[in-house]
């Protein structure tokens, strides 16, 4: 088998052309100018390729897959471009990833909730808490930083979550 490099599919490409371009436009339903664009398209994919050409044992067969391919792409394109511009502009059928008006104020009473059981935490409690969800700390690094033990760290994170559930329970 022998060892390939890009000028060398490049060259195999320009041999390959013509025969190419029959099997594009085939590929197409006979569109030559598409078939055109898709071959443009797979000669910019073979320049593209670096070192790992020398790999490829069968010029030809490579050739031909990336062209296949990438005839397959245009076509999927262009059925979802025509399957958009026959149902018509877009309308309410088309999801809004952002929440609606309702659910953002849900969101903000719930964030406002949640803010007045914290408010209402002891200290302590509330900096352990906040310390372990918020920045990510572990036991140790809290009891450091609050001058307690790891077993006092676990009370207080334990203490915390219970009054904020209890709490944001009994407003629901």
């Amino acid at each position: 088998m022998e060892r390939q490099d890009a000028p060398g599919l490049i060259a195999a490409f320009q041999e390959l052309y013509d025969d190419l371009l029959r099997f594009l436009a085939r590929r197409t339903g006979g569109d030559i100018e598409r078939a055109a664009d898709i071959a443009q398209d797979t000669y910019i994919r073979l320049a593209a390729i670096g070192p790992e050409a020398a790999a490829i044992g069968n010029r030809r067969a490579y050739i031909y897959r990336v062209a296949g391919n990438l005839a397959i792409d245009a076509m999927r394109r262009e059925g979802r471009r025509a399957a958009w511009l026959t149902g018509g502009e877009p309308g309410e059928d088309v999801p809004d990833p952002a929440p609606s008006a309702e659910r953002a104020a849900i969101g903000r009473d719930r964030l406002h909730q949640l803010e007045a059981a914290l408010d209402a935490l002891p200290p302590k409690a509330r900096l352990a808490l906040l310390m372990f969800r918020v920045d990510g700390l572990s036991h140790r690094e809290i009891a450091g930083r609050l001058g307690v033990s790891e077993s006092m760290v676990a009370k207080y994170i334990g203490q915390a979550l219970r009054h904020c559930r209890d709490r944001l329970w009994r407003l629901d």
